[in-house]
């Protein structure tokens, strides 16, 4: 029994509808969202289908594009004025079976008016939407699934449902992250790895101290660094600097001046 059924004019948004009904699917069970496209098996009459379908959710989507309102028959009528209008004739359903009927306003269509209504579906213009705007679409879809989750408590156990079955089947929980306004940089991840081998990478920003890979002593402080100087090594002052060199190195930190007497007792 599906608990979303999502209704859509195919030469208006189908592919709305389809990424609608996908999102939600993945979020609640695809046995919960009905989608005539999906859900009607072969060989099915898909006129008793859809009217079930209808008759046995507690949600209808309304898909509604640019093209919806103005849809033409194949004799050149207005879609919505043909009461035997399957888009028509599904919302009429929903509103006779009590279901919550949400408008789904795709892209720049605006709010539906009842004067671009037929009395059967005047009460669609008093519903309150939801936006998918394509280029927002992940936030769109996130919020649209949350408000349907909050409305219909069963909606809400089968989420929690798939995510129990998720993680019992091992699969990695999906991270879902929003971020605000934020001075700087943000990383948003479940899991995060970076690991980086050879060479001075770019390090721009205030970083402070940046080691990678370090296979032998680093000084990170304000003191000076003494490098093997028994066999005429480099030795650092002042703020320091870059020094890449292959093979091996010998070193030791510190205040103590290295002089002569020191290399003497090292003997």
């Amino acid at each position: 029994m599906p608990d979303i059924f999502v209704n859509y004019r195919s030469s208006d948004e189908d592919t709305g509808a389809a990424l609608i009904e996908h999102e939600l699917s993945r979020r609640f069970g695809s046995e919960r969202v009905f989608r005539a496209g999906k859900s009607i098996k072969i060989g099915r009459r898909f006129p008793q289908e859809l009217i079930t379908a209808v008759r046995r959710s507690s949600v209808l989507i309304a898909v509604i594009g640019t093209r919806w309102v103005d849809a033409r028959t194949a004799e050149g009528l207005r879609a919505l004025d043909d009461p035997d209008d399957w888009t028509r004739r599904e919302i009429v359903e929903a509103f006779e079976s009590g279901a919550l009927v949400v408008p789904v306003l795709v892209g720049s269509v605006g709010r539906l008016s009842r004067h671009d209504l037929p009395p059967a579906l005047a009460e669609l213009a008093d519903c309150q939407y939801r936006r998918l705007n394509p280029r927002e679409s992940a936030g769109d879809l996130a919020r649209l699934g949350d408000s349907l989750a909050e409305e219909v408590p069963a909606l809400a156990r089968a989420e929690r449902e798939v995510a129990r079955n998720a993680g019992a089947a091992g699969e990695s929980s999906e991270v879902n992250n929003r971020v605000g306004r934020v001075d700087g940089s943000v990383v948003q991840a479940r899991d995060h790895t970076h690991r980086q081998s050879g060479g001075i990478g770019n390090a721009g920003g205030d970083v402070g101290t940046f080691i990678n890979n370090a296979s032998g002593p680093v000084n990170t402080g304000d003191g000076a660094q003494h490098n093997d100087l028994r066999s005429g090594g480099v030795h650092f002052n002042g703020d320091g600097g870059n020094y890449v060199e292959r093979g091996t190195a010998q070193q030791w930190f510190g205040g103590r001046r290295a002089g002569r007497e020191d290399r003497d007792q090292d003997r």
